[in-house]
């Protein structure tokens, strides 16, 4: 059965509790997490899990930022793949995004914020069911989901929020990588007096309007959102993207191919 995913939230008080007292972790957790066993319910539906090297997942070791953590997935090699999902398990908003890459090629590239040292993981479901682990430590410094927009305070916002960019170039193999861009301060809610204001969904389509790849995003994705996305070959001569954030904005944009 598919997760129902409904926003949900770990405070720092929480966090605490369970790692006090989570049950030893099932199923050979490489990381030993004592939240894996909770991440595995809530974030991924209780579905059968194996964790898959195949499932390749890179960022660096450490950051002294945790606003901006670069991370990239690629779980080609698992074959068919239904959605990926990226979660940190000490964020107090453990998931970052779920991506249908309906016609798509399953990996993409994407900054994320975490809140302390963490293991980042991504998730693949298979055809058959079977979500397909992997994930790497890393090591970061206190507060990333728990401080201001910097973009909010340095920048006259409300004439850039929702802006989007983005190119799109033809491969050699014919697959289009897609850069895309939406400027927006993703805040968390975790900040006083500073409600939660994200986006939630992203949509690329071709130029008929059919759907080639879809994106639940959450506020532990980056400020200004930049994602990497690899779509199977197509013909169409032009992409379009469209997002609504949590308060009910849509910001759409057409993206040109680069020749």
């Amino acid at each position: 059965m598919k997760p129902r995913w409904t926003g949900w939230t770990l405070s720092a008080g929480v966090l605490m509790a369970l790692n006090a007292y989570a049950a030893p972790p099932p199923g050979g957790d490489p990381f030993n997490s004592p939240l894996w066993s909770s991440m595995q319910r809530v974030v991924l539906g209780g579905g059968k899990v194996v964790f898959d090297d195949r499932v390749k997942v890179t960022l660096p070791e450490r950051v002294e930022d945790g606003h901006f953590v670069p991370v990239s997935v690629d779980a080609r090699d698992v074959g068919a793949v239904r959605e990926l999902i990226l979660f940190a398990d000490y964020n107090p908003i453990p998931r970052a995004l779920r991506y249908q890459p309906l016609h798509a090629q399953p990996r993409l590239s994407v900054a994320m914020r975490v809140n302390q040292a963490t293991p980042i993981r991504a998730a693949a479901l298979d055809d058959k069911g079977v979500w397909h682990v992997n994930g790497k430590w890393l090591d970061a410094p206190g507060g990333g989901c728990a401080l201001p927009s910097q973009t909010r305070s340095t920048t006259d916002w409300n004439t850039l929020l929702g802006r989007v960019s983005g190119r799109v170039w033809r491969e050699e193999d014919g697959v289009l990588r897609v850069r895309l861009g939406i400027m927006h301060p993703m805040d968390t809610g975790l900040v006083t007096s500073v409600a939660r204001f994200n986006i939630e969904q992203v949509t690329l389509s071709d130029a008929s309007q059919r759907p080639l790849a879809k994106l639940e995003t959450d506020a532990s994705l980056a400020e200004n959102p930049l994602f990497t996305l690899h779509l199977n070959r197509t013909a169409t001569t032009q992409l379009h993207a469209s997002s609504v954030d949590n308060d009910g904005n849509h910001y759409r944009a057409s993206l040109p191919l680069v020749p």
